[in-house]
């Protein structure tokens, strides 16, 4: 079996490597109940990730009332970002059998990296929270750049911050966002079908869908097998 070594992987964050969803529920319930807003159950709250910690406060207030205007999210996303960061492991854990993968793949000599939505500090500051940081060589944020997934320079910026090669790329990820960066950036895309989307990942049309962590480093050495190509979907 060929190794992994120039082959980098780059992993979304919430909903993919990591259940954030419950942290990122108490945060948001938090802030609304400041604002006399009714709560959200967390089992809704993972279908609302994806877009980042001001987009999510902004689903949350328009599905709880009136929604906020531009000058209430600044407050809003200021007031959830003090009370995430102050808990943003209490109930987060990574996937189950993601930690022996990211091993294994780094064993085989892949090189991986984080593309998240999520802001820089507090990426990084959950990956320190459930000691996972030190796999990464790169970690690319919502904040860290002018621009954020989908738009394929984030993909790119992790890459040139890892050394690695667009062509020897992978992306993966849980949800439309993940598959509309690597289609951009014309890599292909390994979908977890456990994410934070509201519909199946497979309508998006990844390039192969997992179901467990057990299962990536097939997949990966798949896409190396096949030339790391995209391929479109057939049109129906």
């Amino acid at each position: 079996m060929r190794d992994l070594t120039g082959v980098s992987l780059i992993f979304d964050l919430d909903g993919t490597l990591v259940d954030t969803a419950p942290d990122l529920a108490d945060a948001m319930n938090a802030v609304l109940l400041r604002h006399d807003r009714r709560t959200i159950p967390a089992e809704r709250v993972r279908h609302m990730v994806g877009h980042g910690a001001r987009a999510l406060m902004a689903l949350g207030f328009a599905e709880t009332g009136k929604a906020a205007d531009d000058a209430l999210l600044d407050q809003l996303y200021g007031e959830f970002l003090d009370h995430y960061l102050d808990h943003i492991a209490d109930e987060s854990v990574l996937f189950p059998s993601a930690r022996r993968a990211l091993v294994s793949l780094r064993e085989a000599g892949a090189q991986l990296g984080i593309l998240t939505n999520k802001p820089e500090q507090a990426a990084l500051k959950l990956l320190r929270a459930l000691d996972c940081a030190e796999p990464f060589r790169a970690v690319i944020g919502g904040d860290s750049l002018k621009v954020k997934k989908p738009d394929p320079e984030c993909y790119r910026e992790v890459l040139r911050r890892m050394g690695g090669d667009l062509a020897r790329s992978v992306m993966i990820g849980d949800s439309e966002t993940d598959v509309l960066t690597a289609r951009a950036a014309g890599v292909p895309v390994i979908a977890v079908s456990f994410g934070y989307t509201p519909e199946p990942v497979a309508s998006f049309a990844p390039d192969l869908i997992i179901d467990s962590y057990d299962e990536l480093e097939q997949a990966v050495r798949h896409l190396l097998e096949r030339g790391l190509a995209h391929s479109e979907p057939p049109k129906l």
